[in-house]
């Protein structure tokens, strides 16, 4: 994607890059060159200072995906970033496929990028250029991780729950292929222990596909309902499977929080407007 651009409707007007040869052009004879260029509609060659500084000034972005609701919130915060900052990037989706990944990192490669940050992308080798990772565990030289304290956020979220009275409490860990799927999963295991809180296997089921869709968590949830083990908390791997475990709890005649509650990671910006909220369960 290219993140900087001139309007096809705005002619490119050269302005001096106060060097000293264009400090001794007089002011005069640079106006009559701004005109010149724009009567010509003239554009600059961008390749010259590639070659001169050996600078692109492009940034490769790997990402797992770019639709979901927490993919895009990273990579419209890179994108603001590097806009800022006079950068382009460009783009590509891997979707877990390593064969994929490895074909685009060459790609972006000879494509000149200076570096890759990578979203929700396990890193296991070298790579070949400095490397940010968002959710990155995996200590690999070169690679600066970028992750959060899922031990603290686990806490943060199953405490609530406990002081609010919930005891049966249902998950949803999240997918195998995801960069976080295993430290989040032994953080909440963690905290649970350590809070007293049992991880009932038959109030647990985990995600087989590999979309990230709310669709996705909308049949885990009824199969959680259909076992006919009563839950009054369900805790989501992500916001957006939570958010499609509250159709089927709804759908079910439940309701949120009331009935059950139900709390995800994340905080993408659909979140605020799908009653994921805590409730007090009754002494009965």
């Amino acid at each position: 994607m290219l993140i900087t651009s001139v309007s096809p409707r705005e002619p490119f007007l050269p302005r001096s890059n106060n060097s000293a040869a264009a400090r001794s052009i007089s002011e005069h004879t640079k106006q009559r060159i701004r005109i010149a260029a724009k009567e010509l509609n003239y554009r600059p060659n961008f390749s010259a200072p590639i070659l001169r500084l050996k600078r692109t000034h492009t940034v490769g972005v790997i990402a797992e995906e770019i639709g979901d609701a927490y993919g895009s919130k990273v990579i419209s915060g890179i994108e603001q970033y590097l806009r800022e900052n006079n950068f382009f990037f460009l783009t590509v989706i891997h979707r877990h496929d390593q064969q994929l990944l490895q074909t685009y990192s060459q790609m972006l490669l000879s494509r000149g990028v200076e570096g890759f940050i990578t979203v929700d992308t396990s890193i296991m080798e070298v790579p070949s250029l400095p490397t940010v990772a968002v959710a990155g565990h995996q200590n690999v030289p070169g690679v600066t991780n970028i992750v959060l304290d899922h031990k603290r956020a686990a806490r943060l979220a199953l405490k609530h729950l406990q002081e609010l009275g919930h005891e049966r409490i249902a998950f949803i860990p999240g997918q195998t292929l995801s960069s976080d799927f295993s430290v989040r999963w032994a953080a909440i295991c963690e905290v649970a222990e350590e809070l007293g809180i049992r991880i009932d296997p038959e109030l647990t089921i985990r995600i087989e596909s590999t979309d990230s869709a709310p669709r996705v968590g909308y049949p885990l949830a009824k199969q959680l309902l259909s076992r006919g083990r009563p839950f009054t908390a369900l805790f989501a791997y992500n916001d957006i499977f939570a958010i499609g475990s509250i159709w089927a709890i709804q759908e079910a005649g439940l309701r949120i929080p009331e009935d059950i509650s139900v709390v995800g990671f994340d905080d993408i910006r659909g979140a605020g407007f799908s009653n994921v909220q805590v409730r007090i369960p009754s002494s009965s």
